[in-house]
């Protein structure tokens, strides 16, 4: 019997675009940056364009859609959406910074601890991995940093509790590419070239912006 053959899938991976405070719709600024977002991307043959449920995701993707310019399926994908991935244990955590990412984990609530693992193993199955055919497939996921930087740290196949740290900013492109018999490899992390200066590292925390 012959073998099914396996291509190369490209990842796609943006955090949402600046949102209002109360993360009801995007700011003025989140609008221009997932346009932005959009037309950087005009030209990549996508297959889909997944987003999470929640607004600022939504709005998002919507935007970025409507620069694609081609009938392009728009998904929306309760594993795209904001959620802890991955609850540390203690002992798996560097002595000294334990205390800090513990507090930061714990501040989410209990059910949404629970019930992260389990979305993020479904966000795994459904968009990581080279894919079944003889062509490669591209995809973008609209998200929230939370899940970027889980699929970061499975792509570098870094511990588990590597995704706390990894940050991305609003509207930031990250790819990843999966080639069938090889590792997954970045091909790039928070790319901000499609934004101007004075849009660049909203969402990011401000001790670490360049």
């Amino acid at each position: 019997m012959t073998s099914p053959t396996a291509a190369t899938r490209f990842l796609y991976i943006a955090r949402h675009a600046e949102a209002s405070p109360d993360e009801t719709e995007l700011t003025e600024r989140g609008r221009r940056q997932a346009v932005l977002l959009g037309e950087r991307l005009r030209d990549v043959p996508f297959s889909a364009v997944h987003h999470g449920p929640l607004p600022r995701a939504a709005q998002t993707a919507r935007l970025v859609h409507e620069q694609l310019g081609r009938g392009i399926p728009l998904r929306a994908s309760e594993e795209a959406g904001d959620y802890v991935p991955y609850v540390p244990r203690r002992e798996e955590l560097p002595g000294g910074s334990a205390d800090r990412l513990l507090a930061f984990v714990e501040q989410f609530p209990e059910d949404e601890r629970a019930r992260g693992p389990e979305l993020a193993a479904t966000a795994m199955s459904r968009f990581t991995g080279a894919v079944d055919g003889d062509s490669p497939r591209h995809e973008l996921v609209v998200t929230h940093a939370f899940l970027a930087a889980w699929l970061v740290r499975d792509a570098l196949d870094a511990p588990a509790w590597r995704w706390l740290g990894l940050n991305h900013s609003n509207a930031a492109l990250t790819v990843i590419r999966y080639t069938p018999g090889r590792p997954a490899a970045l091909v790039m992390v928070n790319d901000m070239g499609h934004l101007p200066a004075d849009l660049h590292w909203t969402g990011f925390p401000p001790e670490l912006r360049v």
